[in-house]
């Protein structure tokens, strides 16, 4: 294996069209993650939330946008908190908490901007 597939090894083929909820899969009772695309500028990681699940607030030192795929969930932004269904997205700031939780089940795409 060369260097450039060791690299891009179970990230998402490149010049190939996918199905981006078919790539990851729900566990009961678990938040499921797949980095799809890691660079120096930025990542985009695949999420599948089980009903309930969520990740405790915290922050980052970067923006990242929350793109729901499918389902439902509550995003807090600085205490403000957004109902999100399949098809909406938000930009979560840099250095701001932020939080999210599973109102059923969900997938979404996260892409964090480092620059």
């Amino acid at each position: 294996m060369n260097s450039q597939q060791q690299r891009n090894k179970g990230e998402m083929p490149t010049a190939e069209v996918v199905r981006l909820i078919d790539l990851v899969n729900y566990q009961d009772g678990s938040v499921v993650s797949r980095t799809i695309a890691k660079r120096t500028t930025g990542t985009i990681t695949l999420f599948a939330f089980d009903d309930g699940q969520g990740l405790s607030e915290h922050t980052a030192a970067f923006d990242a946008l929350a793109l729901l795929l499918e389902g439902e969930a509550e995003i807090i932004v600085s205490g403000k908190p957004l109902r999100t269904i399949a098809g909406e997205a938000v930009l979560m700031p840099a250095n701001q908490p932020h939080s999210l939780k599973a109102l059923g089940r969900f997938k979404m795409l996260l892409t964090m901007i480092r620059s």
